[in-house]
């Protein structure tokens, strides 16, 4: 029997792990950590006959040695245990790229991007879904790809109406998977090489993950290569360095820009003309009309480019444009992202916890109404903070700085000339003091945009998330009319 070793006992590595014994291959799953958690799915997975060895690392002396290592997407791909295991000949693939391999035959959507990756990959997934395809979202959005490989498998074996997807309410007329929506982060594609999707998208492109890719080069060419592997390609025309590139680096690829048509590099693409979508050069000519604008919920400009790259995306795959409007309307946003939570007394509380660095946090605060009261901090990242540091200045009547970098911006705002802030250290703390000045300044808003990783103080973006909204609610229970 072929022998897998998983690196990391997360939602990713659960899913590779259960899909190679599936398989026949026998499986263990290492994890550093440990925790009653952990121990806990140690003994599920037991039961499972998948080995769980938590407070451990693969040692590569030892005779037993697995043939194929998968790494979940957390592990960076250039940490001396994965360059020994690929010079002892060892294959050594991320967890996506097992996915990939078992879904091949199905076609895949591929959204990457500094930012923006989540809110289109999941508007992509409700068009899709709306138009009556089964076309499950995985990847970086918290579904893993392997628990769809999951899936197809057992539709394949069963071939029966009876077949159940997790996580869905609409399936194809075939009951199959007609198309598979990924989000797919620089850690993801840096551990795929074989990933071909029939439609890659480009959302943004900034400054991140630096401390894991070294230099801007690295982290561009890294997700470069998902756009070079697609058939078809969607870039965003208005971002400035993927404009920059994309007028001389690639061949014949579709654009979006909501400055108009004028806009557009090779002038094939959508664009945003008098409130409306228009498409031109894909599936119509002379240029038509899909929507009007008005019909998306979510706030910003940014949400607009989503729109334009959700909605290209659907016409190169022949939806009709009345089933997108219709999607659109219908769409609610996505949690943690310019997310409304409630309004207490005029007051909007709105969390943006997904904003986890300096670009995507300047976004959040340009979508909303000024005044703002602004939660920020965490772990902090690597990035050029000054338009975030501008923004504040220009939208945020005060600042309330909780986690680890709390010290680190308190004193970057006084090199600034901005003295409009508290340290709370946490969420509780932060949301009575934001309603307090709320009121004091009469902000319209208070928002939580970090500019940070969350790892501080929770396991991940979500869970923070959920806190803020959490005592957002209660707090509106509390003080209520």
């Amino acid at each position: 029997m072929p022998k897998a070793h998983i690196i990391g006992l997360g939602k990713s590595g659960i899913a590779a792990a259960r899909l190679l014994k599936q398989e026949g291959w026998g499986v263990e799953i290492g994890d550093r950590k440990t925790s009653p958690d952990l121990l806990q799915q140690q003994l599920t997975l037991a039961e499972e006959q998948i080995d769980v060895k938590l407070g451990y690392s693969l040692d590569l002396t030892a005779s037993d040695l697995p043939q194929l290592i998968v790494v979940s997407p957390g592990v960076p791909w250039d940490i001396p245990l994965l360059i020994q295991a690929r010079e002892r000949g060892i294959e050594t693939i991320g967890e996506m790229e097992l996915a990939w391999r078992h879904l091949s035959s199905i076609p895949w959507i591929g959204v990457t991007g500094t930012n923006g990756k989540t809110t289109t990959t999941s508007l992509i997934a409700a068009i899709f879904q709306a138009a009556g395809y089964y076309a499950p979202a995985c990847g970086n959005i918290g579904y893993a790809a392997c628990e769809v490989a999951l899936e197809y498998g057992e539709v394949q074996a069963n071939n029966s109406t009876d077949s159940n997807f997790a996580d869905s309410t609409i399936k194809s007329k075939n009951n199959s998977i007609d198309w598979v929506i990924a989000e797919l982060s620089s850690y993801q594609i840096e551990s795929s090489n074989t990933i071909k999707p029939r439609i890659g998208i480009w959302t943004t492109f900034t400054p991140d993950h630096l401390s894991r890719h070294k230099t801007l080069d690295n982290y561009y060419q890294i997700k470069a290569k998902l756009l070079r592997n697609s058939e078809l390609q969607i870039f965003n025309g208005d971002d400035p360095y993927l404009r920059k590139v994309g007028e001389s680096g690639w061949s014949n690829p579709y654009w979006t820009s909501v400055k108009g048509k004028d806009y557009l590099i090779n002038k094939q693409g959508l664009y945003i003309t008098d409130g409306w979508v228009w498409e031109t050069g894909i599936n119509s000519e002379p240029d038509e009309k899909i929507l009007e604008t008005s019909s998306l919920r979510m706030v910003g400009e940014h949400n607009l480019q989503n729109l334009l790259l959700s909605v290209a995306t659907a016409r190169l795959a022949g939806i009709e444009k009345n089933i997108i409007a219709h999607a659109v309307a219908e769409f609610p946003g996505v949690p943690h992202r310019l997310e409304h939570i409630c309004n207490w007394e005029g007051i909007n509380f709105i969390n943006d916890s997904k904003a986890t660095n300096y670009e995507a946090a300047e976004v959040g605060l340009d979508a909303v109404d000024s005044p703002a009261i602004l939660i920020a901090g965490g772990e902090a990242k690597k990035g050029n903070d000054q338009p975030w540091l501008t923004k504040i200045k220009e939208k945020a009547s005060a600042v309330l700085l909780i986690g680890n970098a709390a010290e680190t911006f308190s004193q970057r705002f006084d090199s600034e000339g901005y003295t409009s802030y508290e340290i709370v250290h946490t969420m509780e703390q932060a949301i009575p003091r934001a309603a307090e000045l709320a009121k004091k300044y009469k902000a319209s808003v208070v928002l939580l945009s970090p500019a940070c990783a969350s790892f501080d103080q929770y396991p991940n973006f979500e869970e923070r998330g959920t806190h803020f909204r959490k005592l957002c609610l209660d707090w509106q229970e509390k003080f209520g009319d």
